[in-house]
């Protein structure tokens, strides 16, 4: 049996290694393009992983989540662009979803009268912002909405065929 590091800090990709119960030989094995001694330097950061690198340890991994903290943390475009997404329960998440949508409905009228002349004046402007902020966090729950199923089907407790198929029907 291979042995466990008792390095204290260790980063998101160790982590989601040793919780899929891999060694570093091991995963190199299911990466398949990725060598046990490039998996030592992303988890000793002495090196950053590419970008089919994460994408290859969240499959292997189980971690989807690995891919958002990379595009948030890592990334230079996505440091600007993309939020990290949390992961909660899935009643959490569902409350937080039903809060932010009656959030929103008691103010759409209010964003149709701003917005329907194309323009957004002085007066308007503090109004606007509010919204532009709670839509932003709704999006922020719906994309914790997809990252829960994404992790439910990693680790077998929503068959993806299934979903897909009724989502397609």
């Amino acid at each position: 049996m291979a042995r466990r590091s008792i390095k204290e800090n260790k980063n998101i990709y160790q982590v989601a290694r040793e919780a899929a119960d891999m060694t570093r030989a091991e995963a190199a094995e299911a990466l398949e393009f990725v060598s046990e001694s490039r998996i030592e330097k992303i988890e000793g950061e002495k090196s950053l992983p590419e970008p089919d690198e994460v994408l290859a340890m969240a499959n292997a991994y189980r971690k989807p989540s690995l891919t958002n903290y990379y595009c948030s943390h890592e990334c230079p475009i996505g440091q600007k662009y993309v939020p990290e997404v949390k992961s909660g329960t899935l009643a959490e998440i569902v409350l937080e979803l039903l809060n932010g949508i009656n959030s929103v409905s008691k103010t759409k009228d209010r964003l149709i009268e701003i917005t329907s002349d194309g323009q957004i004046d002085d007066t308007e402007i503090k109004d606007f912002a509010e919204m532009q902020k709670k839509l932003a966090e709704l999006s922020l729950t719906v994309d914790s909405l997809h990252l829960w199923v994404n992790e439910m089907i990693s680790s077998g407790k929503i068959d993806k065929e299934k979903l897909d198929e009724e989502a397609n029907s």
